[in-house]
């Protein structure tokens, strides 16, 4: 979810939704999308995590964002909160009854070479401008669709100052339009994949880990001490593990 939630001792939900400073990113259009992604292969096109992301986001200014997360959401799947993994179903209502505005875009697409397994890390903004990054974990479903299970988001700390006013003719050039589409490497036929790197041993809180069916992709979370998230990403690209996303997301301050 493009928000940082926190859930009080009443089940009371408070939320502070983050993104780009004064003034709401744009997504990146359908003709940048095609133009950064064309040559990725047929599978793994990061455009389809991208459109997906689009729609999502559509669909919560046009419904509501409590109605678009259930519907892009899969089965089973959670949001990371200030106290840990929630379900969505658990809070919807919740989500429902504050009422959000927010809207975001993502940066970085990292797919597994079989296409069954995604990450989005992004930027996203809120109705007072306040910004904040997000990561989202895909699955590609039966019906060749994608669904959202995991999802974090985190306020900036500071906010960056406010964006200049700009002038009528300037050309403005927003790096919400610069989508990074990052695709595992396919093994060859025979070839296994060699595990990724052993996860050091530390004394975070509750985590979880999930592989992609292939073994070209890994991910997992961690609920850190000072209810911070933490999300790393690998992918298997050219023989070796390549680290894609490393995001620490601070909670929203109790209300």
């Amino acid at each position: 979810m493009k928000c940082a939630l926190t859930i009080g001792l009443l089940s009371t939900l408070t939320l502070s939704l983050a993104a780009c400073a004064s003034g709401a990113p744009r997504g990146p259009s359908n003709k940048v999308i095609e133009r950064v992604l064309a040559k990725a292969p047929g599978k793994a096109q990061p455009s389809a995590i991208v459109s997906t992301e689009i729609a999502y986001a559509r669909a919560a200014q046009e419904q509501s964002f409590a109605e678009a997360a259930l519907a892009f959401a899969a089965p089973g799947a959670q949001m990371h909160l200030r106290d840990g993994v929630v379900p969505i179903e658990a809070i919807a209502q919740g989500l429902a009854e504050v009422g959000i505005e927010t809207q975001w875009g993502p940066r970085v697409v990292v797919k597994s070479c079989d296409g069954s397994l995604a990450l989005s890390q992004g930027r996203f903004v809120d109705g007072e401008g306040k910004v904040g990054n997000y990561v989202t974990t895909w699955v590609r479903q039966a019906d060749g669709t994608y669904k959202w299970t995991y999802d974090a988001a985190g306020l900036d700390d500071p906010q960056p100052p406010p964006r200049p006013d700009f002038e009528d003719g300037d050309i403005v050039v927003t790096a919400f339009d610069l989508v990074e589409g990052l695709i595992a490497t396919c093994p060859r036929a025979g070839e296994n994949v060699p595990a990724a790197p052993a996860i050091p041993a530390g004394g975070g809180g509750a985590s979880a880990m999930q592989v992609s069916r292939d073994g070209t992709l890994r991910w997992r979370w961690e609920h850190l001490e000072g209810n911070l998230k933490y999300v790393k990403v690998d992918y298997y690209f050219e023989g070796q593990w390549v680290t894609a996303i490393e995001q620490t997301l601070a909670s929203a301050p109790e209300e």
